[in-house]
């Protein structure tokens, strides 16, 4: 359900895109992530997400902070209308390859180079600090070169009690959601032509969608302002699970196919190495 630097299980996987036009950043795409994970490895381990975005900063992930139920209830609200379908060390001014701070039980390294992240390993805590495959960072540089690499470090302690990751950019495609759900769990890179098994909810959102689209979420009144600010009035979804595997690949749809409430049109993203 994602893709791990070492030996990993992982299961109940949210996947979460919302496109959104915000007051202060403009037109933003907002991502959400979050899973059951089992290290297997004899060490630390890391979960790899790469976003369709050419910088990150720190300042773009979103603390959960008392909330950290809030993907489960944009999938309370999905299948409360529907039967399940199976289907911080901060950046200086100027630029630096990886960027490394912790966030919740994470310590991520953000790089849009992913080669470099093996230089960067020392700023990790030991007990967070994972053997990194070479061969997996170069699939992420051959295959996503406009993209950003978010490489987030945890320990078997840690993996259990993760809150959501929120993330919010500026996409390279702002009329396509993507989700990130490439999938390999050994530290390998990805066999783009193996079908995988799949459990996940699939998640979207958009802030120009007519009335009566979409379920609407029951966010927690005491949310906090500045992260409600990045969340939706009304998501759709399908879960995608069971016996049938799909082709490795990451969730997309159009913006268009999603304001028309066609989640048929729900793509199994391929990338092609450049």
């Amino acid at each position: 359900m994602c893709i791990s630097t070492g030996a990993a299980a992982f299961s109940g996987t949210i996947v979460y895109c919302g496109r959104q036009h915000h007051p202060v950043h403009g037109l933003i795409h907002v991502l959400g992530y979050q899973n059951t994970a089992v290290n297997l490895a004899d060490g630390p381990n890391a979960m790899l997400l790469h976003l369709p975005t050419g910088r990150l900063t720190p300042r773009h992930f979103l603390s959960a902070g008392r909330t950290g139920d809030v993907l489960h209830r944009m999938v309370a609200a999905v299948e409360s209308a529907t039967a399940a379908t199976d289907g911080i060390a901060w950046m200086s001014a100027a630029p630096q390859p990886v960027q490394v701070f912790d966030h919740d039980v994470y310590t991520v390294l953000l790089a849009s180079d992913p080669t470099a992240v093996p230089a960067a390993l020392r700023q990790v805590p030991p007990h967070r600090r994972p053997d990194l495959d070479a061969d997996l960072l170069r699939f992420y540089a051959d295959h996503f070169p406009d993209h950003t690499i978010a490489v987030c470090c945890f320990d078997n302690a840690d993996a259990q009690r993760a809150k959501p990751l929120l993330v919010w950019y500026s996409p390279l495609d702002p009329d396509r959601l993507v989700l990130p759900s490439l999938d390999s769990h050994t530290g390998k890179a990805p066999d783009l032509d193996a079908a995988v098994p799949v459990d996940h909810w699939v998640l979207f959102s958009t802030d120009q969608a007519p009335a009566g689209w979409g379920t609407p979420v029951d966010h927690p009144g005491d949310m906090r302002h500045r992260l409600r600010a990045f969340l939706p009035t009304a998501v759709m979804g399908r879960r995608y699970g069971g016996e049938r595997a799909l082709p490795n690949g990451d969730f997309a749809i159009s913006h268009r196919d999603l304001l028309a409430g066609d989640l048929d049109r729900i793509d199994r993203l391929r990338p092609v190495r450049r």
